[in-house]
């Protein structure tokens, strides 16, 4: 599934270009200054002072057309740092979604411990507020326990991070519930999903590629502090606010997604002749054992 999401962000590249020409001459001119003031001087006023009057006054030295072979400069400067950052976005993604499988296996391992831990919790408190004689505040508590329990993972999480889990949550419900393989599954889904629902769920993606697109820029500005250290902070508040952008928008990914399934899921059968045109309903275990098989071709 999340390799479907990929081709689908390939596809949205140019789009992303433009509005990554902005923050490309942003950051010349974050590198301009940071080379100009260097880690001595990295906060001297009066020296950028001086390095904003200077520049102004040879650039207005200039004739016509070398001022405007240098404004083509600059915008092919920033074109070619949105291009740095576009091959960088690749990155960015597999890290949030925590596809590093090398590296991953303790960070897999923790996030599972901890999920256990509250499963455990919240079985402990339904053991101990029996239904029949559950109070309105007992049950407030065991629904904050299963609160606390799906912030984390909304099944036993297989990823090493959050995003991943979200994503991972889809899959496994997908082949649980509904004995559907999404690996295989999903792209022919896609192909039978109303246009609303499509547009639904591509405007979602839309919205993670752009913080993705957002997030990235965090990597040359680290770069950057090698010579110019306040480069820093605008790395982690560029970082942290694509961060934060990509889990709102990971998470309704995965929820439009489920519910894609929840309520399509039959028309997918349908097109394949494993049920009939007349059914209704969300798709039962056995038709989507039969799906999988079907569309796995013996793989």
């Amino acid at each position: 599934m999340l390799g479907f999401f990929h081709e689908l962000a390939k596809k949205l590249a140019e789009r992303w270009l433009t509005l990554l020409l902005i923050p490309g001459a942003l950051f010349l001119a974050a590198v301009w200054v940071g080379v100009g003031l260097g880690q001595a001087d990295a906060l001297d006023r009066t020296r950028l002072d001086a390095l904003f009057t200077d520049a102004t006054a040879a650039f207005a030295r200039q004739p016509g057309g070398t001022q405007a072979v240098l404004a083509v400069a600059v915008l092919l400067g920033a074109a070619g740092a949105a291009l740095v950052v576009q091959a960088l976005a690749g990155l960015t993604r597999n890290l949030w979604l925590g596809l590093w499988p090398r590296y991953a296996r303790p960070f897999v391992n923790g996030r599972q411990r901890r999920w256990q831990h509250r499963l455990d919790m919240r079985r402990k408190l339904e053991a101990a507020y029996l239904r029949d004689t559950r109070t309105s505040g007992q049950q407030e508590e065991i629904n904050a326990a299963g609160a606390r329990l799906n912030r984390l993972a909304l099944v036993r999480p297989g990823r090493p991070t959050w995003m991943g889990d979200r994503m991972h949550g889809v899959e496994q419900i997908a082949l649980n519930r509904y004995g559907l393989d999404l690996s295989f599954g999903w792209p022919r889904l896609w192909l039978v999903l109303p246009d609303t629902a499509r547009t639904e769920i591509t405007a979602t993606h839309n919205a993670f590629a752009a913080a993705v697109a957002t997030g990235t820029w965090a990597w040359p500005y680290l770069l950057l502090t090698t010579v110019w250290w306040p480069a820093v902070i605008v790395a982690v508040g560029i970082g942290v606010t694509g961060w934060a952008r990509a889990r709102s928008a990971i998470s309704d990914l995965a929820v439009l997604s489920e519910s894609a399934i929840d309520l399509h899921g039959r028309l997918l059968a349908i097109a394949l002749g494993i049920a009939g045109k007349e059914s209704t309903g969300p798709l039962t275990v056995a038709e989507g054992e039969e799906i999988t098989a079907t569309i796995r071709k013996g793989r």
